[in-house]
This record gives C-alpha cells, structure tokens and sequence, in this order.
C-alpha cells in the first residue's frame, strides 16, 4: 500500500488522524504475539503512576511481541537496510493517558547494536542490544544483560476471518506512552488492522526473569501476522512534575 492509502483508511481508528505531518515509516512484519492476563497489583509495580493501566473485563494483559522491523525511515528520506531493517521483540502492557488508550513497554530489544542506538537516540524508547536469530519456524533471542531468553517454534495456520473483542483490543492500538525522565512522550501511529493467522506452537521457551510473575505458565491467547505497514508521527512530550 502507498502511505496514502494507508492514511485514508482510517475507519477503525478510535480517534482522528494527527493534523501534524508524520514523520516515519516502517513496516512491522512476520510478528508473533504472546499474551497473558496478569496481576494487576504486581504489573502496577512496573508501570508509571501517571499512567492508568487498561483494562478489559477488569483484568489487565501484557503482550511479548516478536517480529521484524523493516525499512523504517524518515519521511523524506529512503531506507538504509543495514540500520532500518532488524529483529525486534517487545514486551508491553495497555495503558489510557490523555484521554487515549495505548501502549507502554517494559521491555525492547533490538537485533542490531547500531539500529538500537539509532532508534533510542531518535525515539527515546529504551532500546537494548539482544542476540537475536530466526528463520522459518524459529524466533530465538538473548540478552546478556538481563539474561532474558525466548525461544519458540512454531507453525502458522490458517487465517482468523472473525477476530473476538480481545483479539482487537490486544492488537489494534494507536497510540504508544513511555516515560522518559519527567514526562511521558506520546506517539501516535496509523495502520490498517492487523492481518492475523492462529499458530501452532511445537516448543516454547519465555524466560523473563525480572517479569518473572507476570509470564507464568503458557501464554493465554497467540496470534501470528504477516505485518503491517505503520506510519509514525514525531513524539510529543508532556511534563508529569
């Protein structure tokens, strides 16, 4: 799609579009999703006070997201794939702030030391370097760090025609919030609605030791995607004290 089109379909979008130009493009693809409903008291622990954690049927979720980045870009200029393309996995809770739900990472790695330093500078999200491989059936990451480890193999199946109320509210947000010092900057993206096939899982392997209450036991819900194509607009800061 031309980012045009991806601009003008728009009708599932909670809010409007940003009257501001955008600033980026980037495409989200070959994603897999592990969700799992968790506790709430313990996921406040990790969450800005001055952020409200979402909810849906009272309870709240937090999602490791496993994908490829690919040919992200400001908007005037091409991508350079040895710096926009690279493996990502993020873990993330769903948050309301300003009157807009979205959003909030506990956790991004990168596959590429270069792209993550370029990314943090840029965005200000808390980027960090991971060994990450994949292949067909395989998304394999580790971070020295932290030691955090995923491991899954698996299979796609046939697409979900029909998504559940929880597949949307999981998948289908706009807007992302991070804390950064004494604010939250606030982004605002577009996309068409995510493409979703089920998966079959052969083996998986989610060691988070510092989210260790929050992955307990396997994931209740999985979905997989081809991607996405996202248009990004710059970030805006709010002072919080």
């Amino acid at each position: 799609m031309t980012t045009r089109e991806i601009l003008n379909d728009a009708g599932h979008r909670p809010w409007p579009m940003p009257k501001a130009p955008w600033k980026f493009y980037q495409e989200w693809n070959r994603a897999i999703f592990l969700h799992w409903e968790v506790d709430y008291d313990e996921l406040k622990k990790l969450v800005p006070a001055n952020l409200e954690i979402d909810l849906i049927e009272g309870k709240p979720w937090v999602s490791l997201v496993a994908f490829t980045m690919e040919k992200i870009r400001p908007r005037y200029l091409p991508a350079f794939k040895p710096i926009s393309d690279f493996d990502e996995v993020n873990v993330r809770t769903y948050v309301k702030f300003a009157n807009k739900t979205g959003v909030y990472f506990l956790s991004i790695e990168g596959g590429k030391k270069l792209s993550c330093q370029v990314a943090k500078s840029i965005s200000q999200l808390p980027y960090r370097y991971s060994k990450i491989t994949r292949s067909q059936n395989q998304y394999k990451t580790h971070n020295a760090e932290f030691d955090d480890r995923l491991d899954i193999q698996f299979h796609i199946e046939e697409s979900i025609e029909k998504k559940s109320v929880l597949d949307e509210w999981l998948t289908e947000r706009y807007a992302l919030f991070q804390d950064f010092g004494k604010a939250i900057n606030a982004f605002d993206i577009q996309h068409i609605q995510w493409p979703m096939n089920n998966i079959r899982v052969e083996n998986l392997d989610v060691n988070y030791p510092r989210f260790k209450a929050l992955f307990s036991g396997y994931p209740d819900k999985i979905h997989y995607s081809e991607g996405v194509q996202v248009i990004a607009w710059g970030k805006q800061k709010v002072l919080t004290q």
